[in-house]
């Protein structure tokens, strides 16, 4: 509903002080002692370049100094050479190894990446800079929705019972800007709602709020409830797309980032961030299986239709939903999914150029279960029980009727309205397949030749499960 120094050389390893030693030298009267043995005093000789030679000590001792102090660090420094020189035992050599292992540890520990690096991918943009190349193309999304209320008013002494009141429901989700040109995706839950609860169909008006607070009116160009993909058009021109990725490259583990407006627009472009739980995960939304992109980033109720982006700002995923607390006793956390940006991408071009997804076969019949206890009840057979048939639909013109009981496709056998749906589904629209019917006791085989979906097809309907 995708997240770098060297360490300098210390001179110095052991903490000991090196200091250079400081040279002096004596200089004796020359004396001279005769025959005689008295002391005689010779003439004073020429005086010689006593600067000269200072300088050339000088500079001997410096060299000297300068050796020593290289030599001594070379020995310090190799294990083998102390050893040599003895100077210490071998548990103190291995306690000065320990010892510099330590500070390199240390060293190391100061430089560690943050685990938005690690997760973040190679020349990847900072989190504000992701969030700011996308902003822009993140977009509000408000649904009005028909609603028949309850009778109100009326006078029961002259026999008005009221009349019945026209209600407006309005949800709000978020939407992505596609094309310069005004066409945004989003949920197809957004604006068609196909819940068992309300059941309110196609909202009769969309409005989208900009980034920059404008407001559009918009035109619903085609829904896919089946992967919960939606695209509008708003009359606007020069918008900011947002950039779209691969989200075949992502990898488990990798930096995202979701943008959305949970809980409406007082929260307008927020943002949560998180890594990849997990990839293709089989998620069963409403009797619909779809593979979908897990995250631990927050998604909440309004984020539906925002978008997923990875470390290079890119749009890798539609923000579609949430596992919550009802979905089982325990208590639940950071199980986000999206859509895959990548399987959307064929969807949602067919939705702006036909306002329907191409080849998704129907058979044209509404169905419920049989099961067990019902079958053993009314003598019937386990299987797909035809509630309608649609008239001139596939199932129609192969001779299928209300009543019949599907039981297999294709030589595999089928037990509830599911598992033909799953099996259906294998095929393209033109392709013919094989169904098995059990029709008054007696099985039968039967060719029909799978329809395509259309936008007007009435996709589910009050049954327990419909067939197309």
């Amino acid at each position: 509903m995708d997240n770098f120094q060297n360490n300098d050389l210390n001179n110095n390893e052991n903490g000991q002080n090196n200091t250079q030693s400081s040279f002096s030298y004596d200089y004796a009267k020359n004396d001279t002692i005769n025959t005689s043995g008295t002391v005689v005093d010779e003439k004073p000789k020429k005086k010689k370049r006593v600067f000269t030679k200072v300088i050339a000590f000088a500079v001997c001792a410096a060299v000297i100094s300068a050796g020593s102090i290289s030599a001594y660090k070379y020995i310090d420094d190799n294990f083998s050479f102390e050893n040599f020189f003895g100077r210490g035992t071998s548990d103190s050599s291995e306690a000065d190894l320990s010892s510099k292992e330590a500070n390199k540890t240390n060293s190391s520990v100061s430089n560690e990446k943050s685990l938005i690096e690690l997760a973040s991918r190679e020349n990847s943009l900072s989190v504000p800079d992701a969030v700011s190349k996308v902003m822009p193309a993140v977009v509000g999304i408000s649904s009005e929705f028909q609603v028949n209320g309850q009778s109100i008013g009326g006078n029961w002494f002259f026999g008005n019972q009221g009349q019945t009141n026209t209600q407006v429901a309005t949800a709000t989700g978020t939407g992505i800007v596609m094309t310069s040109e005004g066409y945004i995706i989003t949920n197809a839950h957004v604006i068609y709602d196909n819940n068992t609860d309300t059941n309110y169909g196609k909202a009769t008006g969309v409005s989208v709020l900009m980034s920059d607070k404008t407001e559009y009116e918009a035109t619903i160009i085609g829904y896919d409830t089946d992967t919960d993909i939606a695209v509008l058009k708003i009359d606007a021109s020069g918008l900011t797309p947002a950039e779209f990725g691969n989200s075949d490259d992502l990898q488990v583990g990798e930096l995202v980032l979701a943008i959305g407006n949970p809980l409406g627009f007082e929260l307008f472009g927020s943002v949560t961030s998180g890594i990849v739980s997990a990839l293709n995960r089989e998620i069963n939304i409403n009797d619909k299986k779809m593979n979908l992109i897990q995250t631990d980033a927050a998604i909440n109720s309004g984020n539906s239709g925002g978008p997923l982006i990875n470390s290079y700002g890119q749009v890798i995923g539609i923000n579609s939903a949430k596992m919550t607390s009802t979905y089982s006793s325990s208590s639940v956390e950071g199980l986000g999914f999206a859509i895959p940006i990548t399987q959307a991408k064929t969807i949602i071009d067919d939705l702006i150029n036909y306002g329907y997804v191409k080849g998704r076969p129907q058979l044209g019949i509404t169905c419920i279960d049989v099961d067990e206890s019902t079958a053993s009840l009314y003598n019937m057979t386990v299987g797909a029980y035809v509630r309608s048939v649609t008239p001139n639909g596939a199932a129609a013109l192969a001779g299928i009727q209300e009543g019949d009981i599907i039981i297999g496709v294709n030589g595999t056998a089928v037990s509830t309205a599911d598992e033909l749906n799953e099996k259906k589904n294998e095929f393209n629209a033109g392709d013919t397949i094989t169904l098995t019917i059990s029709r008054k006791g007696k099985d039968t085989d039967v060719q029909v030749t799978l329809q395509e979906v259309t936008q007007g097809d009435t996709l589910f309907g009050n049954q327990q499960t419909v067939e197309n």
